[in-house]
C-alpha cells in the first residue's frame, strides 16, 4: 500500500491556516457519481493530470481492488486540492447502506456536506438518511445534481424533490443549458456567467449566458436573490430600494446563510464530462465555512494539541493508517500525544496528506486540517489524542447497528485464529462489522449491515490476510419451555461387581414468570425434608437437570422458563454418589418434560423498514407472508417507515427481498424483542428437520 512507503520529500507541504481550509464530506446514495465528481474536482484543480473513470478503475479515490472490481466505493477516501488559495479536503464517502460507518465518521470532521443527487433518480433513501445526520451535526450543505446528460434526467424535477424531501430552503444557484443528451453547459446564477461543456477536458473560463435562456435565468436569479436577502437585513433594504446588488455582497451573504444552515444552494453539472465543476468549486470556497469560522463540537478539554481519529485503514504490510482531524495545534511529526482511553503515549511520526492511495508528506498541520499517520499502536476509530491527561469524552459517532449475520467458517482447518485476527483488523477499519460466537449454537457469526458488506469483508480476508472462508445462513436460536406442571421420579441403579451406583429423586417442574411477564431462565428449589437425600447430593440433582435443559427433547434447543422442585428421593449408604444423583436428576427431568406440554419458542424481532411510498403495499404484503404483525406506518417526505414484529427465522434473507421490492431504495434495521411460541404447523416442520439431522449424525 502506497501510504506505508511515504517517499522522503525534502519540500514538505507547508501548513495551511484554519481560515483557508474547507473540509467537505461528499455524500449521497449509491450510484449518483460521487467518486466521478471528486475526480473531476481534482482534475479541474490540477491535482491530477487526467480524468479517471469508475468503469475503468482509474479514479484517485476508488483505489482498492474490491472497489475497482465492483465499480463502487466501499470505504471513505481522503483527498485534497487547492482552489483560489484555499485548501479543500474532500472525503469521498460510500453511498451503499452497508458502508455507512465511514460516511457518519466523515460527517463528524467536516464543516460541510456536498450532497450529490442523480438527475434521473432525484432524492433516494440514503440521501435522506445522510441529510438527517448532517442536520443533527448542524453541517452546512451544498447540493449538486449530477448526471444531467442521462436519458430522463431533469434538473428541475430533482430540485423540486430536494425542496420537498430534504428542505424548502434548497435554492438553485446554477441552471443547466439544454437537457439530457443536448446538455451543453451550466449557468452560474451568482456570478451571472456560463460554463460550456468541455467534454472531459479542462473546463474553460466564464462565458456569456445564451440569449435564449435570458427569461429563465432572470426568474431563477430573482428566486436566488429573494432567498439570500431574506437572511440579511442590510441587503434586504438595498434590494427593496431597487439597488443592483454586487455579486461579492450576495456571495458574502450567501456564505453566512449557508454557515447558519439557513440556505442550501443547489448546483448542477455532469461530473464525467467535467461540466459545472469550476462553478461548484467556487461555491464550495464561497459557501462552506472554514474550521476557523465554524469550529468543532468534539471535546478536547484544555489540551494545547489534540487530534480526533475518524478513520482507520488496516493493511497487512503497513499496519494501521490512522486518519485524523487536528482539534488543537498545530501538530508535527515529533508531537507525542496520550490516548485517555488507554493512557498510552503515541508519537505521531511522519504526517501524511492522502490522495486516495497516494500521499504527500507534511511538515505540520494546523487546527481544522485533515491528515494521516501510520502505525499508531493502540489507537482505534473514535479516539481523541491529547497532549496531556485530560478527562475527555470521545465523541459518539452513533454507528448503525448490524442487522444481519452469517455463520462463518474457514475453509482450511487450523485457520480459525487467522480468521479471527483478520476480522478484528477489518472491524478496526469498519466498526459496523462484528464477529461474535453464539453461545447457544456454537457458531461464529459475522454481523454486518448488508450482505454485500459481509461479502466484501470475506474478499478482504482472502486478499489481505490469505484466509479463505465460507458463509452459511445462521441457525435460528430457538428455545423450549413448558406450559403446565408435571412430576416424575427416576431411580438410577447400577451394579458393577464392586461398589455400585444408586440415586433416586422425585421432582416437580412448572413454568415460571417474573413480574414483568418475561419468563425467567431457571430456578431450582430444594424441598427435601427428613434427610432422605443427603445435603451433599442435592446440588448434583440440580446439575443433572441443568445439563438436560441444554438440549430440549423437541428440537434440541435450550429449555428455559422452568422451576424445578426437588421433593423426595432415596439414597444408599454405600452406593450413592454425586454422579448417580446427577444422572437420576437428568432422567427425571426428561420424563417430566414430556408430560409438561413442551413448546418451541422463537426470537421475535422489531423491524423498522423505510421504503418509498409506492412500495408500501408490496412490502406490507411481504411482511404478512413472513408471519409479521404490522404496528403502524409513519410517512415522511415521500418515504414511509413501516413498524412491525417479525420472527427472526423469516427475515434471515430479508435484505435481498427488500432490495428486489424497492429497487435498492429500501432500508431496514431490527432489534430483538422477546421469545414467542412457534405456531404448531411451523414447529412441527422444525422438529421433523431436527430429528432428521440427529438421525443423519448417528449414521
Amino acid at each position: 500500500m502506497a501510504q506505508a512507503n511515504a517517499q522522503e520529500d525534502e519540500s514538505l507541504m507547508p501548513a495551511t491556516e484554519p481560515g483557508k481550509i474547507r473540509n467537505i464530506a461528499v455524500v449521497g446514495h449509491r450510484g449518483v457519481g460521487k467518486t466521478s465528481l471528486v475526480e473531476a474536482m481534482l482534475f479541474q484543480a490540477g491535482k491530477i493530470n487526467r480524468l479517471g473513470t469508475v468503469e475503468q478503475g482509474t479514479t484517485a479515490s476508488d483505489w482498492d481492488d474490491g472497489e475497482q472490481k465492483r465499480a463502487m466505493s466501499l470505504s471513505g477516501s481522503l483527498l485534497h486540492l487547492d482552489w483560489h488559495d484555499r485548501k479543500i479536503n474532500l472525503i469521498d464517502c460510500p453511498g451503499d447502506a452497508g458502508f455507512q460507518a465511514d460516511t457518519f465518521a466523515a460527517l463528524r470532521v467536516a464543516e460541510g456536506a456536498l450532497v450529490v443527487l442523480s438527475g434521473v433518480m432525484g432524492v433516494e433513501v440514503n440521501t435522506s438518511r445522510v441529510w438527517a445526520r448532517a442536520e443533527e451535526y448542524e453541517l452546512s450543505r451544498v447540493v449538486f445534481v449530477n448526471m444531467l446528460d442521462r436519458e430522463r434526467a431533469d434538473f428541475f424535477r430533482a430540485l423540486d424533490a430536494a425542496r420537498s424531501q430534504l428542505s424548502e430552503r434548497c435554492v438553485a444557484i446554477q441552471l443547466p443549458i439544454g437537457a439530457e443528451h443536448e446538455l451543453t453547459g451550466v449557468v452560474d446564477l451568482l456570478h451571472m456567467c456560463a460554463y460550456m461543456d468541455p467534454s472531459g477536458g479542462k473546463e474553460g473560463g466564464p462565458q456569456p449566458i445564451p440569449d435564449a435562456m435570458a427569461e429563465q435565468v432572470q426568474e431563477y436569479r430573482e428566486k436566488l436573490l429573494d432567498a439570500v436577502v431574506e437572511t440579511n437585513e442590510d441587503l434586504m433594504a438595498r434590494y427593496l430600494e431597487g439597488e443592483e446588488l454586487p455579486a461579492e455582497d450576495v456571495a458574502h451573504a450567501l456564505k453566512d446563510a449557508v454557515t447558519r444552515d439557513e440556505l442550501y444552494p443547489v448546483g448542477c453539472g455532469v461530473a464525467s464530462k467535467n461540466l459545472g465543476i469550476s462553478a461548484l468549486l467556487d461555491l464550495l470556497v464561497e459557501g462552506v465555512p472554514s474550521p476557523a469560522k465554524k469550529g468543532t463540537t468534539i471535546e478536547f478539554g484544555d489540551a494545547g494539541q489534540a487530534v480526533f481519529i475518524f478513520k482507520t485503514i488496516s493493511d497487512p504490510f503497513a499496519g494501521r493508517i490512522s486518519c485524523f482531524r487536528v482539534l488543537a495545534g498545530p501538530v508535527t511529526g515529533d508531537t507525542t500525544l496520550v490516548d485517555p482511553r488507554t493512557h498510552a503515549k503515541e508519537r505521531l511520526g511522519q504526517l501524511l496528506l492522502l490522495n486516495g492511495k497516494d500521499n504527500e508528506s507534511a511538515e505540520q498541520l494546523c487546527v481544522g486540517d485533515l491528515g494521516a499517520v501510520a502505525k499508531l499502536k493502540d489507537v482505534v476509530t473514535g479516539d481523541v489524542l491529547v497532549d496531556h491527561e485530560v478527562p475527555v469524552e470521545p465523541p459518539h459517532i452513533d454507528f448503525p447497528e448490524p442487522v444481519m449475520s452469517f455463520a462463518i467458517t474457514p475453509k482450511a482447518k487450523g485457520d480459525e485464529e487467522k480468521m479471527g485476527a483478520g476480522l478484528r483488523r477489518l472491524s478496526d477499519e469498519d466498526p459496523t462489522l462484528a464477529l461474535r460466537r453464539d453461545p447457544q449454537t456454537g457458531e461464529q457469526l459475522l454481523y454486518g449491515l448488508t450482505q454485500m458488506q459481509v461479502e466484501v469483508a470475506c474478499d478482504r480476508l482472502r486478499s489481505r490476510f490469505h484466509v479463505d472462508v465460507e458463509l452459511h445462513p445462521p441457525r435460528v436460536p430457538y428455545k423450549e419451555t413448558i406450559r403446565k406442571e408435571a412430576r416424575a421420579r427416576h431411580r438410577y441403579k447400577k451394579q458393577t461387581g464392586g461398589r455400585g451406583q444408586f440415586g433416586d429423586c422425585e421432582i416437580v417442574i412448572e413454568p415460571i414468570e417474573t413480574v414483568d411477564g418475561e419468563a425467567a431462565t431457571y430456578e431450582f428449589v430444594d424441598k427435601i425434608v427428613g434427610g432422605v437425600i443427603s445435603q451433599g447430593f442435592r446440588p448434583a440433582v440440580d446439575k443433572g437437570v441443568r445439563e438436560a435443559m441444554e438440549h430440549g427433547e423437541l428440537a434440541g434447543a435450550p429449555v428455559y422458563g422452568i422451576r424445578v422442585t426437588l421433593i423426595d428421593g432415596m439414597m444408599h449408604a454405600v452406593d450413592s454418589s454425586e454422579m448417580a444423583f446427577k444422572i437420576a436428576g437428568s432422567l427425571a427431568f426428561k420424563e417430566a418434560y414430556h408430560k409438561a406440554d413442551p413448546v418451541l419458542l422463537e426470537p421475535i424481532m422489531e423491524l423498522d423498514v423505510t421504503v418509498p411510498d409506492d412500495a408500501v403495499g408490496a412490502v406490507n404484503g411481504d411482511l404478512n407472508s413472513r408471519r409479521g404483525r404490522l404496528h403502524g406506518m409513519e410517512p415522511e417526505a415521500g418515504m414511509t417507515t413501516i413498524k412491525a414484529e417479525v420472527p427472526m427465522a423469516e427475515i434471515l434473507t430479508y435484505a435481498q427481498a427488500l432490495t428486489s421490492m424497492t429497487g435498492g431504495r429500501g432500508d431496514y434495521h431490527m432489534t430483538f424483542v422477546r421469545y414467542e411460541e412457534v405456531p404448531t404447523h411451523v414447529a412441527q416442520k422444525i422438529i421433523e428437520e431436527t430429528k432428521k439431522e440427529r438421525e443423519a449424525a448417528r449414521v
